[in-house]
């Protein structure tokens, strides 16, 4: 779901200007009315439908440049990398940290390979290293996992096999796992001259990270929330148990913040952050009431999913993937409110409602 809404840029803390663009990436810097500070946005092409993923850099004078989320390990990204490298300079000024606000692999995904090149730490949550070793290390076993999850909940094999084929598929797209140094929530990073505040919020991503800086009153957002698209919440096993209640709660604590700009994981960077909030706070809600809606009869997840979103060929195995995370979510958070139950039968998991809605 998409929430058109555009900033009046005369208005905007930051000036907007595109240094480079080209078919297939650009650099947008981002200078501070008042301060004059540089940050430098990076649009890193991805293999599917969001088509580019934020990463930023921004110099240190005398320590280098901080990269937060450098974007997926594809050749194309390599090679976006190698122009943002000679166009920054970034090989002269050196690479002081690459920092990571969560785990997924259009963020993570080039971080062991630019640590590679340039010997420096990579930061991210302990939970999200967790999730990210057992997701795409030797040892893991979320495919695995998620298939069995999915199967209990009604997907026919067929599409199981899709699933299955197109996780393991992101391996290549991390490799290598950079060596990480872990970042816990209240703690301090240092970038752009000044002291960021690391919050985590859960939900999109377990262990997910933002940064926050007051005197610039601006917060460094991953995906907890975007200006446009509606950020994914699944239900994964040995995970959060109630990811949308976890993001929700993400939501409102960080709409306390005075926020006057905000950089996003996915498309530009924003001013009506606060207004954001108050539309994904209504979108969930409505959401909920949506799938309530549909449980006359018991149901089972992968029903509600196509019923509500669709299924292959109309969406792709990694649309569908979401979208079926995104359903157990819900039913998860209405389980959670009292209004749905899960009945067993011959192996599969059936919702039903409870009792009434209320409004």
């Amino acid at each position: 779901m998409i929430q058109e809404h555009d900033d009046q840029e005369s208005h905007l803390p930051y000036r907007r200007e595109d240094t480079v663009v080209e078919e297939t990436w650009r650099l947008t810097t981002w200078i501070h009315e008042e301060l004059g500070y540089c940050i430098y946005q990076i649009q890193v092409p991805v293999p599917n439908s969001l088509r580019w993923v934020n990463a930023y850099a921004i110099l240190s004078q005398g320590r280098g440049f901080t990269i937060i989320d450098p974007g997926m390990r594809t050749s194309e990204a390599e090679q976006v990398w190698q122009q943002v490298y000679t166009h920054l300079q970034i090989q002269e000024h050196g690479m002081e940290q690459i920092i990571l606000t969560h785990y997924h692999p259009d963020h993570l995904g080039l971080a062991g390979w630019m640590q590679e090149q340039y010997a420096c730490p990579v930061y991210i949550s302990p939970i999200g290293w967790d999730m990210a070793q057992r997701m795409w290390s030797e040892e893991r076993s979320m495919s695995t996992e998620m298939c069995e999850l999915f199967g209990m909940h009604g997907m026919p094999t067929e599409s199981l096999e899709q699933i299955y084929d197109h996780m393991e598929s992101f391996v290549a797209q991390v490799s290598p796992l950079p060596k990480v140094t872990l970042l816990h929530h209240g703690e301090q990073v240092s970038f752009l001259d000044r002291e960021w505040l690391v919050l985590e919020t859960h939900g999109h991503a377990p262990g997910q990270l933002s940064f926050w800086n007051e005197e610039l009153s601006s917060l460094f957002v991953g995906d907890h929330v975007l200006p446009r698209i509606t950020p994914n919440v699944s239900f994964m096993l040995q995970s959060d148990p109630e990811p949308l209640q976890s993001f929700l709660l993400g939501l409102k604590q960080l709409y306390e913040l005075p926020v006057t700009f905000a950089f996003p994981g996915h498309r530009y960077p924003f001013a009506h952050f606060h207004a954001r909030i108050d539309y994904l706070l209504d979108h969930h809600e409505e959401r909920l009431t949506e799938f309530y809606q549909k449980l006359t009869t018991p149901i089972t997840a992968y029903e509600l999913c196509t019923l509500t979103f669709g299924a292959p060929p109309s969406l792709s195995i990694h649309q569908f993937r979401f979208a079926m995370g995104e359903t157990l979510a819900h039913m998860v958070e209405l389980k959670r409110r009292g209004w749905a139950k899960t009945i067993e039968r011959d192996n599969m998991v059936y919702w039903t409602s409870i009792k009434e809605l209320k409004s």
